[in-house]
Parts: C-alpha cells; sequence; structure tokens
C-alpha cells in the first residue's frame, strides 16, 4: 500500500486468488481511511489519489513470474527460516541481476537469508512496523556482505515510501524488538511472580512511560505465538542470557490456543 501510494509499481504476491482479493478490498479501506484524514476537505482528491494507488497494484500467486522485472523483493512471509529460505532460493534463480532483495523479518538472521541466494551483496533487511500506513519507522538492515550500493538503494526506497530509516547491524531483534521484547517477558515474568496483576503494569506503563499500549495488551495484539517463536529463537542462540529465559506462562497459553487478539483470548479476553 505505501509503495503503490507512493507512486511504485507494485505486485502483490499470495499463495491464492482468495487471500489476493481479500488483500486488495483491505488495502482499499485502509486508503479510505488515510484520504479521511489526508483529504478531508477534498473528497474528489480523494477519490484520484485512491484510484491512482490502486492502479499501481497489481497481484499474483505466482512469484517466479513476475520476479524477472522487478527492481526489489519485499518478502514477508511466515516467521520460518526455512520457508524463507526456499523462496528466495527459487527467486534467487529468475530474479534479474540487479534485483535487490530483502526480509520483513522481525527476528531472524538477515545473513541466514541471504546465504540462500547468490546476491548476498544485494541483500537486507526492510522491517516495516504495524500498521505500516501509520507507522513512519522502518529499520534497515546491513549484513557483513550487504554492498554498500544496496544499503543506501534500501534506505532511499525507505524515504520514498515516506518512511523515517534507521540502521542497524544483522543482531537479534535489530533495534526495536531487541529492546521490546525483554521488556514484554520482564512484564510476564513481574506477573508471574505475583508481583503486580497485569491491569496494573499495563496501566502504570501507559501511564509512567507514556507508552500507546501497556505490555500485555501489546503481547496479545503482537500474538503471543509470534512472542514465544521470537523468544525461543533467541534463546536457542544464547541460551545463557536471562533476558531470552522462555516463560512458563507463555508457553502455557500458546499450548492452549490462546494467541491473543487474534482468538479472541489471550492474556485478556475479547469479544
Amino acid at each position: 500500500q505505501v509503495a503503490a501510494a507512493s507512486g511504485h509499481t507494485v505486485v502483490l504476491v499470495d499463495q491464492s486468488d482468495e487471500i489476493l482479493q481479500k488483500s486488495t478490498k483491505g488495502i482499499e479501506e485502509s486508503l479510505k481511511r488515510v484520504t479521511k484524514k489526508k483529504f478531508a476537505d477534498k473528497p474528489e482528491a480523494g477519490a484520484e489519489f485512491i484510484e491512482k494507488t490502486l492502479k499501481n497494484l497489481t497481484t499474483s500467486t505466482d512469484a517466479v513470474a513476475v520476479v524477472h522485472s522487478t527492481d526489489l523483493v519485499i518478502e514477508a512471509i511466515v516467521e520460518n527460516e526455512k520457508i524463507k529460505n526456499e523462496l528466495f532460493k527459487r527467486l534467487d534463480k529468475f530474479a534479474p541481476e540487479h534485483t535487490i532483495f530483502a526480509s520483513n523479518t522481525s527476528s531472524l538472521q538477515i545473513t541466514q537469508l541471504a546465504n540462500s541466494t547468490t546476491r548476498q551483496d544485494r541483500f537486507g533487511g526492510l522491517h516495516f512496523f504495524n500498521p505500516v500506513p501509520m507507522m513512519k519507522l522502518v529499520e534497515v538492515i546491513k549484513t557483513p556482505m550487504t554492498s554498500q550500493k544496496t544499503f543506501e538503494s534500501l534506505v532511499d526506497f525507505s524515504k520514498a515510501v515516506g518512511k523515517s530509516p534507521v540502521s542497524c547491524k544483522d543482531t537479534p531483534g535489530f533495534i526495536v524488538n531487541r529492546l521490546l521484547v525483554p521488556y514484554m517477558m520482564e512484564a510476564v515474568r513481574l506477573f508471574e511472580r505475583g508481583d503486580a496483576s497485569k491491569e496494573d503494569i499495563d496501566v502504570a506503563m501507559k501511564l509512567g512511560a507514556g507508552y500507546p499500549m501497556g505490555p500485555f495488551e501489546l503481547l496479545d495484539y503482537v500474538g503471543l505465538d509470534t512472542s514465544k517463536y521470537i523468544i525461543d529463537g533467541w534463546h536457542s542462540l544464547e541460551p545463557s542470557n536471562p533476558l531470552f529465559a522462555p516463560s512458563p506462562l507463555l508457553n502455557k497459553l500458546v499450548e492452549e490456543k490462546k494467541l491473543g487478539k487474534k482468538t479472541g483470548e489471550g492474556f485478556y479476553k475479547y469479544k
């Protein structure tokens, strides 16, 4: 959406036409919300903006078929290294030499993903934040193999889509999640020890630190399965780091399929 809205030609690829239809509808709804604010007193200009953006966007279920005319591939599939590597390996065979590959992963090593291709120098991380149309930040990740030219191209692209890029080395969680995930886990441990209620912890962080959501609200929003997956991955990389220690309560909730907002219950219940 943000790439199409800033004048880029975008091909959105997913596994089925059904998913793509749902995605396109979601993008249309999101654009309507954006235009309500952006063109509050100019409805015609707003309608034109939506039409123009949607014209820049086509969809496909065949990544290999569309990659040959692409300058930049941004992967945002399931957080599973093996599946990501398989996709990159396949696309690497068909993409032009100049094409840059980027992953939107928040927890996996970009270097490991780059190693599944023959274009390690044209591979980096572009980590956007949810909800992408609203959030200004993009973390641009440079691996030891990423060329300066590639890195600069990724920074320029981030600016071209109206975002504020920050740069980070290929380290677990980059900047935001490296600080945020241990903070959320510490909140769970505080609650597990019985030191404070989850409601009070959330209120304290919202009113005391000015955060828009408390840690338990945020965990439910992110998804408890995703949070567990991240912390388990980091724990296997650094087993002795207490910040990456797994949480029995988080594990129990995930086992019970209480994954947060998306399932109707996590730390809190949702209607």
